[in-house]
């Protein structure tokens, strides 16, 4: 029996002539269409884990600390002052690799507004900042006011969209920013500072718009405390060298002797970015387990299939059929099924991906929809219905920016085919054993 008989048989076998009805058939089918569903979220979830990490790394990165932070001494001149700190910075910028340097001191503190008070971490930072800085200008959207306000006004401030909307304030509006300060003897004293609102800005990520507030950096030498605070230079690297970051990092510390320590991104968020990760392999892991259960299928129904056409197999073998030759043919069926569910499911699962923000707003509508018509048949006022989220904007990014990752689809469908493969060896040398005198002998 050749090779290409075994292939045609195979192709009989998906595709049998006769209309007769076959539960087998039905079968292989049902695995199929098993399969194919079964990719679908699976290719939804890793496109939508990718681009919910993507997003919220590039925002904690390209907003918190570039791809290289200098932490200064305390005890160092260059933390003495602004003039100094700018020296310091100027002098990072020229070493080769480095696109632009951003000094800036940070401090825990608490934000007064008209009837409420929340903890917040005040950044003074260069009020061009938001011009000059491609991740300032790209990820910040501002909501109310103007970014030239705050170049122009030394007391003004920049809020998170999130801290605005907790002190009820709005651009032009003025709160209070409260700190400690050390008098010595272990004495300490608040330090209340004003600030004009010139801009309320919003990074897509809530859990960065309820942290940060901007005030001038001139005006964070004046006012914030020094022995709480962390002053630093945030380092922008070229985009083409980002791969030979550990050694810009060094020459960063040769440059920066006995002024200061410099940490790359991933050393400064490393608990975080590893919980992003491991997040991402559990959620790929139980997807997984899906696309298994569903390629069970298959040799569920090849099952069905082998003692179908038990009469076919000992014809076959009756006038020349090999073993290896019909095994080959339930092979070849058994990974077809899984070559035409992966082709089903993959390009689905990719238009679901890409349309992800869309369903995601179609499905919580929906949900609400009932949800409040519950509620009110409960005999609540529906005024007092609060809306649903899917997804916690506390904890996500409003909007998913999809990514679809086409070398780990590429390795998905290719398990899957593989999968196939395997889960058809048993029932495929089954068939292969099937002995005709005995099959025969039964009809």
């Amino acid at each position: 029996m050749t090779f290409r008989s075994s292939l045609l048989y195979a192709f009989h076998l998906i595709f049998p002539r006769t209309n007769k009805k076959s539960t087998a058939r039905g079968s292989i089918i049902g695995a199929i269409i098993c399969i194919g569903i079964s990719l679908i979220p699976l290719v939804v979830v890793m496109s939508f884990a990718d681009g919910m990490i993507s997003g919220m790394t590039q925002r904690i990165i390209g907003l918190s600390s570039c791809e290289l932070k200098a932490v200064m001494r305390k005890a160092s001149r260059q933390a003495s002052d602004y003039e100094n700190l700018r020296h310091y910075s100027d002098q990072l910028k020229e070493i080769a690799g480095i696109q632009d340097c951003f000094p800036q001191i940070e401090c825990d503190g608490l934000a007064a507004g008209k009837n409420y008070r929340t903890g917040t971490v005040v950044r003074a930072v260069e009020s061009e900042i938001f011009l000059r800085n491609e991740n300032f200008k790209n990820l910040f959207v501002v909501k109310d006011g103007s970014i030239d306000e705050f170049v122009k006004n030394n007391k003004s401030a920049v809020v998170g969209e999130k801290i605005a909307g907790l002190l009820n304030i709005k651009a032009g509006d003025t709160f209070r920013i409260i700190m400690t300060k050390s008098k010595g003897d272990g004495i300490v004293s608040p330090v209340v500072s004003s600030f004009k609102v010139a801009a309320i800005v919003s990074s897509g990520y809530q859990e960065l718009d309820s942290m940060w507030i901007f005030i001038p950096i001139e005006k964070g030498f004046a006012v914030l405390p020094r022995e709480s605070s962390t002053i630093s230079v945030m380092i922008k690297t070229v985009d083409g060298v980002k791969s030979e970051l550990s050694l810009l990092k060094h020459k960063c510390i040769e440059k920066s002797a006995g002024i200061a320590s410099v940490f790359m991104w991933n050393e400064l968020n490393r608990s975080q970015f590893q919980n992003f990760s491991s997040t991402k392999v559990m959620l790929s892991f139980i997807m997984l387990l899906i696309v298994l259960v569903a390629s069970v299928n298959i040799s569920s129904a090849l099952v069905m299939l082998v003692m179908e056409r038990r009469k076919e197999i000992a014809i076959l073998k009756s006038i020349g059929g090999t073993n290896l030759g019909i095994s080959v043919s339930f092979l070849v069926a058994g990974t077809a099924c899984g070559l035409t569910g992966t082709l089903i499911g993959l390009p689905v699962g990719v238009l679901c991906a890409l349309n992800s923000n869309y369903l995601i707003i179609f499905l919580e509508n929906l949900v609400n929809v009932f949800s409040k018509v519950i509620y009110i048949a409960g005999g609540n006022s529906a005024s007092n219905y609060q809306a649903m989220h899917l997804l916690n904007p506390a904890y996500y990014l409003t909007e998913i920016p999809v990514s679809i990752p086409f070398g780990e689809l590429f390795l998905i469908s290719s398990s899957v085919i593989l999968l196939s493969f395997v889960v058809s060896v048993i029932p495929a040398i089954k068939a292969g054993k099937e002995r005709p005198l005995e099959t025969f002998r039964k009809a």
